[in-house]
């Protein structure tokens, strides 16, 4: 199975996941033939977590803007289509950006009784990528090798299975309005090596991130994009790139929360064989 660069030999708990990604593909019912439950988005509750805080911003931007600031940005448009849209539950984790444990962040979710977690961040990469550049008379560090969105799930969330589903969905999404994942997270080298589930919608496994295995409901990380590129800065601070990723989200848990199969053809999965 080549999953990104040299062939790789996966283990039988990365077969696994694999497999499962594999049979939601394949379970895809066509249109007309799905069934016909359906959710109310008034009683499905997603907890919309701020990644990072004020005091630990994250990355910094290839101009000097904070991740938590686009971090904040987003899930601010996020959370407002959600509502727009019918699921008027949706609720705000770390608005105020204060709140430095993670695990308190999935505790407050599993208070509100969330049906689904998803934690929105931003990019970058690692430093021997980065080189300097003047913005504004100020130097700061870029890389514009990488670009795109990813996903990560972790196999020690209570529902990975619905974890997975939820994050396939993100990507389906994702990918039907335009947008392409990174794989540089999957690269073999220090700080990455990612188990990479599915390369076309660009989810990963990353069994210790403490807001996706501290989560008693399905947990999903966005990195939204890599703010460390300078092209892909400008296309992540815009409200019209923001929306078209709210957009896609909302639709995504449109989908997760009607607990019906796939709704987009299966045959743009292209899983990894």
């Amino acid at each position: 199975m080549r999953l990104y660069g040299d062939a790789l030999n996966l283990s039988l708990m990365d077969f696994k996941y694999f497999f499962a990604v594999m049979l939601f593909c394949i379970s895809y019912i066509p249109e007309g033939e799905a069934n016909e439950r359906t959710c109310d988005p008034s009683k499905f509750i997603i907890a919309v977590d701020i990644g990072h805080t004020l005091n630990s911003p994250g990355a910094t931007s290839a101009r000097g803007v904070t991740e938590f600031d686009f971090n904040h940005r987003l899930a601010t448009l996020v959370v407002e289509q959600l509502q727009a849209h019918g699921f008027i539950n949706t609720i705000t984790i770390n608005k105020k950006g204060d709140i430095g444990s993670l695990a308190e962040r999935t505790k407050q979710a599993a208070d509100s009784n969330a049906n689904l977690f998803l934690s929105i961040h931003h990019d970058s990469v690692q430093p021997s990528y980065l080189k300097t550049w003047v913005f504004n008379g100020e130097k700061n560090l870029y890389s514009d090798i990488f670009s795109g969105y990813s996903l990560f799930v972790s196999s020690k969330n209570p529902k990975f299975d619905q974890s997975l589903r939820a994050a396939v969905a993100i990507g389906l999404a994702l990918r039907k309005h335009g947008l392409n994942p990174t794989l540089h997270h999957a690269e073999n080298i220090p700080g990455e090596n990612r188990p990479l589930l599915n390369s076309n919608l660009g989810i990963y496994r990353f069994d210790d991130l403490v807001v996706l295995k501290s989560a008693i409901m399905p947990a999903v990380l966005l990195e939204a994009g890599v703010i460390v590129n300078r092209s892909e800065e400008v296309i992540l601070a815009g409200e019209e790139h923001q929306q078209l990723v709210a957009i896609s989200i909302v639709e995504a848990v449109r989908h997760f929360c009607n607990n019906t199969d796939e709704p987009y053809d299966s045959n743009d999965l292209n899983l990894d064989r």
